[in-house]
């Protein structure tokens, strides 16, 4: 597993489970001009921070020492995704690293509402946000013990469980499965595949891939 250290901003491989130091995790919306890890082998900080997509690893670091972790977890740039194995890995891993990772901060670049504007405001932006038809953003609500949500300027619009009626009311997923008061696998099939119902990937197998861990799946990719 890779993480981002959030202060020096370089890219650590940890080999072992054992050694991997507390650590939060970015869940959003892939856009335009992203930040990979190749990125961050061939270009210079000052490079990289010219890019479009740089500026939420940026909120994201800020707000991880904030809260007093040294290490993030970003999909965009914690992949080296020219190796199918380690992306397959990813892969088959994702649904857990979401789940042990101390916090997740949920990024919606088209929310600009926050936690101080008209509640209907944020309850009709939060509706219409790119994030909740996304598939992968799926188990990114429903894996980790603690999730954060922020606007596009990075500022705070709630916890998972104080929005909880709002959020249930927008996926359709019930409270108890939503904050982790009841275990996915108690769900029947039928009613998770639902959660799945409205949303979409960019390729047609990450529908599939996606689901892997609500489902307690794992499997070699082709």
């Amino acid at each position: 597993m890779r993480l981002l250290n959030v202060r020096t901003r370089d890219i650590g491989q940890f080999l072992s489970d054992l050694d991997i130091q507390p650590y939060a995790i970015l869940s959003h919306t892939w856009a335009e001009d992203e930040v990979t890890f190749e990125d961050f082998q061939s270009l210079s900080k000052e490079a990289l921070a010219k890019k479009k997509g740089y500026a939420k690893i940026e909120y994201c670091c800020l707000q991880a020492i904030a809260d007093g972790y040294d290490w993030v977890w970003i999909d965009t740039c914690c992949i080296d995704k020219r190796s199918s194995a380690e992306l397959s890995e990813a892969i088959n891993s994702m649904f857990r690293w979401y789940k042990e990772a101390a916090v997740c901060y949920a990024y919606f670049a088209d929310v600009q509402a926050h936690a101080g504007s008209d509640f209907k405001l944020l309850h009709a932006q939060l509706s219409g946000a790119r994030w909740f038809i996304r598939g992968w953003t799926l188990q990114e609500l429903l894996a980790p013990r603690d999730v954060v949500l922020y606007s596009s300027h990075w500022k705070p619009i709630g916890t998972r469980g104080g929005l909880r009626e709002a959020l249930s009311e927008i996926t359709s997923i019930e409270i108890k499965y939503l904050c982790n008061h009841a275990p996915l696998e108690t769900a029947s099939i039928s009613k998770r595949m639902s959660w799945a119902a409205r949303r979409n990937t960019s390729r047609t197998e990450d529908l599939a891939y996606c689901l892997l861990g609500i489902f307690d799946v794992n499997m070699p990719l082709l």
